[in-house]
Parts: structure tokens; sequence; C-alpha cells
């Protein structure tokens, strides 16, 4: 009769064995995940690649015409805005700013003065520029399949109407073979937009190729004075309403289209030809005679012109410079953080001491 250790040890043994038996079974039978091998469908490229953003770090006014709200924060943090979240933890901000406020006072008396700040300004200016360089590369390589480093219009034109939904394949076919393109009016418009400034982009003697320099000017155009020009010849024959190609104060105020709708919107159309006034009368119109021309507009959306960037300094410190000192201690940039950074920081005083 087996002993009771021995019975043990056989049950013990009968049950790995069932369960190294399960364990396969499951394994087996367990589809492959095999999500992260599959490749994306040709037709499913983000036309955001591609496209020219209506939205250009470090310039002052959208290709639009609106003014960008968030020009001080993108001067002043540069690639490091993204970490300046309204929802971050507001200790962890306020150490991120003392940081930048040791590294903008370069002489390190403890404030910041209108020549420090415009160099800083200078350098996240800068800043925006080399992350666009480097974001130019994957987008030059996404419309340059074939590698040789020059894009055509026929090309880029494929991918973008692919990114639109079309047929790749189809649509190349049918512009090799001059066939009709059956797009509709919108999308066409886009196109004969894009052309334009494709043309534009395209350096003397133009053959209507451009490498990766020239195609980072056609995506963004305030680091190209070329471009630069276009961009605001676009801007004023969009805003310009008796077609002399310079802006009246009554233009450049004009409300969008559309309709007031209720209070609430009419609020919000208020402070916006609030803001555009008081951006042409201080600022855009250099020799305050009531005129913008193409040259004024263009020196104020020059991104590296030093002369805007040191006015800009002045006026970032005029904002919070409580003691009217024209320069800025710790405790002020602290204070007015939501300006500098878009966030707020609660208690910033007695955080202050407690940092230190």
């Amino acid at each position: 009769m087996m002993s009771r250790q021995a019975f043990l040890c056989s049950l013990g043994s009968l049950y790995l064995s069932l369960l190294f038996v399960f364990l396969l079974m499951d394994v087996y039978a367990r589809p492959a995940n095999n999500s992260a091998l599959k490749e994306k469908p040709a037709d499913s490229k983000d036309e955001n690649e591609i496209l020219p953003p209506d939205h250009l770090n470090g310039v002052k006014m959208e290709m639009d015409g609106h003014l960008n709200k968030e020009f001080h924060q993108e001067v002043f943090l540069g690639k490091e805005m993204e970490e300046f979240e309204e929802d971050s933890e507001p200790r962890k901000n306020r150490k991120k700013l003392m940081v930048i406020f040791s590294k903008v006072d370069i002489n390190n008396d403890k404030k910041i003065g209108a020549k420090e700040m415009q160099r800083w300004i200078m350098e996240k200016t800068d800043e925006h520029f080399q992350e666009a360089v480097e974001e130019n590369k994957m987008h030059f390589r996404a419309v340059d399949p074939d590698g040789d480093g020059h894009v055509s219009w026929d090309e880029y034109k494929i991918k973008f109407l692919a990114s639109k939904g079309l047929n790749e394949k189809e649509i190349a076919e049918k512009i090799k073979n001059n066939e009709e393109l059956k797009i509709d009016e919108e999308t066409q418009e886009v196109l004969d937009n894009l052309k334009d400034r494709w043309y534009q982009a395209d350096n003397p003697p133009p053959d209507l190729l451009l490498n990766e320099e020239e195609f980072l000017s056609f995506l963004h155009p305030e680091h190209s004075r070329g471009m630069l020009k276009f961009m605001v010849k676009e801007i004023i024959r969009d805003l310009d309403q008796d077609g002399d190609k310079k802006l009246t104060l009554s233009e450049f105020i004009s409300l969008p289209v559309g309709t007031v709708e209720n209070q609430q919107a009419q609020d919000i159309d208020d402070d916006w030809v609030k803001d555009r006034r008081k951006e042409f009368e201080e600022v855009i119109d250099a020799n305050h005679d009531g005129i913008v021309t193409m040259e004024e507009l263009e020196e104020y959306m020059d991104p590296m012109n030093e002369y805007n960037a040191l006015n800009e300094a002045k006026q970032m410190i005029a904002v919070a410079d409580e003691n009217q000192n024209h320069h800025l201690e710790l405790e002020e940039i602290l204070k007015y953080s939501e300006y500098f950074t878009g966030s707020k920081l609660m208690d910033y005083a007695r955080n202050v001491h407690e940092e230190f």
C-alpha cells in the first residue's frame, strides 16, 4: 500500500504536469500581439507634417493676421514652454522660474535689466528656430520618399492630397498622365495658395524643386527674408479693404467675418478690438502716422529683429516692475508668473522666502 508521503508527492507531480499543460494551451491559444509590427497605411499621413503651420513660435502675428496671444511666454520660456502647463505643480514651476531668472541675470546682481532680457529673448527665439530646423528634417523626409534631396511640386501635391484621404497611387497616376483631378473647391483653393508659396520658396534660378533649406522656408517663412515679405503681403492682402497695400487702424481692428450672437461673444470681440488697437498704435505703427506699411509690418514680424527684442524686453519689464526701478527682481517675476509663463503661482511671496 502506498505511503501517505508517496501519495502526496505523486499528487504534487500530477498537479505540476497539468499546470504546465494548461499554460502551454493558453500561450498557443492566445492571439499574438503584432500591433507594434504593423505598418501604418500609406494614406494615414498626418497632414500637419506637410502643411505650413498657422502658428509660428516666437512670431507676434499668426499667419491669418491674428495676434499671437502666447508670444510673451514663447520668447521667455523657449523650448521649456510645454513644461509650464496650467495643471502642473506650482512648486515645481516656481523652481523652474527661479532657475530661468538666474540664467537671465548674467551679471548676478539679483535683478534683470532690459539688455539682459533682450539677450534672453533672442536666445529663446533662436531656440524655436533650431527646433523648426530639426522638425523640418523629418517633414522633408516625409515628402522626399526617393531621398534625392529635392521635392518637386507634383511630389508635394501628391502627398498633400493623400493626407486629405485621396488614394496616393491613383493621384500619382493621374498627375503623371495629366488627367483631371476631381477635388472639392476648398481643397483646390488651399492648393493654389500653397503653389504660390512654393514658387516663392524656390530660390533662383527657379526649377520648381525645393531642397531641404528651401522647404524650411516654405514651412517657416519667418526665418527667410524673402518668405517673410511674402507672408506680410498675404496678411495685408487679407486685411486691406481699399487695395492700397497699407493698413489703417480701422482695417486692422475690423472684426473677423461672423456675427455677434450673444453678450459673451460681444465681450470677446470687444477685447479683440482693444488688443489690436493697442498693438497697432503702440507697436506696429512705428512712426505713428496712423498707417502701417508693408515695411513696418515686416519689421514688426521679424523674429530676429534686435530692436524689436529690446522693445519687447522693456515692455515685459514694465508689466511687472512694481518698484519702478526699470529692472525685474525675482519676487516681481514670480508674482506676475502668469504673464511670463501662462501659469499662476499661488502664495508666491511666502514660497519665495521658503526657498531661500
